[in-house]
């Protein structure tokens, strides 16, 4: 057991630390590219920043386990309508949804949140419904590029110290290499977390789905939550709610959409899946509501949706514990 344990925390860290590596990587990529506000807060740390949840969701898929990863997507939503939101606004002053696009990509979001829990209603997550969340993913990354030009702010570019070519090139290759490095230590500590997992399922009966929602739901979203802090230092609230918003896009559609093609979902039971299902409609609500009557969510709001992510923690213990203890 002390083995499993040293292999889940080593692999956690290394996960975390190679997913921080990777945004930082891709982050400077983009720097030297000029890519603008948009592409960075949805393709880089929307989607790079799910690469831990994709390679833990595909070798959950391979190992035949794909509900560890339902629950890790579930419990990561939930983590960004609440703590990631109010973390935002309580290190900043408030979280502002400012224009058309983020206002219409509002409603959007809250949709495609809580699209696989109306397409497992059937008990099976199949391949079918993986292509209807590719199918959305790729509608909504067009719909963005077609709305593209209502971003014209360069990410970061004042700030970026003029250099020579040659030296800003050599960089730029560094951190090619860089984020090819992160990608395969995500790989392996993906494989780490994934029997670690395994063998504490078997010892303790844990369903993989609690150990997904609890564990994977939090410690996945950590990369994103430092980004959400550095963005709201200075005020960037354009980058933090596409960030935010992109990654329950991104999570909901296209990581649960190739786990599901690997492997189809099957869920028999769906009481652990109880309470989590109820807090992310109640805090999905609860952000929308927020953006939409205000156009922002005060520090009482976010103290609010903060108090919403701990009732959330202490429910799902409690209920684990108790069931434990049967």
């Amino acid at each position: 057991m002390t083995f499993h344990i040293l292999l889940f925390l080593f692999s956690g860290f290394l996960l975390l630390w190679s997913s921080n590596w990777l945004v930082k990587g891709v982050t400077q990529i983009a720097r030297y590219l000029g890519w603008r506000e948009f592409v960075i807060a949805f393709f880089v740390m929307a989607i790079v920043a799910s690469f831990p949840n994709l390679f833990v969701g595909v070798l959950a898929a391979l190992n035949g386990i794909p509900e560890l990863s339902f629950g890790d997507i579930v419990g990561n939503s939930v983590v960004d309508f609440t703590l990631v939101a109010a973390i935002a606004v309580l290190v900043g002053k408030e979280l502002k949804a400012e224009g058309p696009l983020i206002q219409k990509s509002l409603f959007f979001t809250i949709g495609v949140a809580i699209l696989p829990l109306l397409l497992i209603l059937d008990r099976e997550l199949g391949r079918g419904d993986a292509l209807v969340l590719l199918l959305v993913f790729l509608l909504y990354s067009a719909w963005l590029f077609s709305r593209r030009t209502e971003y014209t702010k360069v990410f970061n570019h004042a700030q970026t110290p003029l250099k020579p070519p040659f030296q800003r090139f050599r960089i730029f290759l560094q951190n090619m290499l860089k984020t090819l490095a992160a990608i395969g230590l995500l790989l392996a500590s993906a494989e780490g977390v994934i029997r670690a997992i395994q063998f504490f399922v078997a010892e303790f009966h844990i369903p993989f789905v609690t150990v997904g929602i609890l564990v994977l739901g939090l410690g996945s979203a950590l990369p994103e939550i430092y980004f959400t802090i550095a963005a709201a230092r200075k005020g960037n609230n354009r980058v933090i709610l596409g960030d935010l918003m992109g990654s329950v896009i991104v999570m909901t559609t296209l990581v649960l959409g190739i786990v599901a093609l690997i492997h189809p979902i099957r869920i028999d039971d769906f009481s652990p899946y109880v309470l989590a299902r109820f807090f992310l409609f109640l805090s999905a609500f609860a952000f929308l509501l927020f953006l939409r009557t205000n156009h922002a969510i005060t520090r009482k709001e976010g103290a609010f949706l903060l108090f919403l992510y701990l009732v959330f923690v202490a429910g799902e213990v409690m209920i684990r514990a108790r069931l434990i203890s049967l």
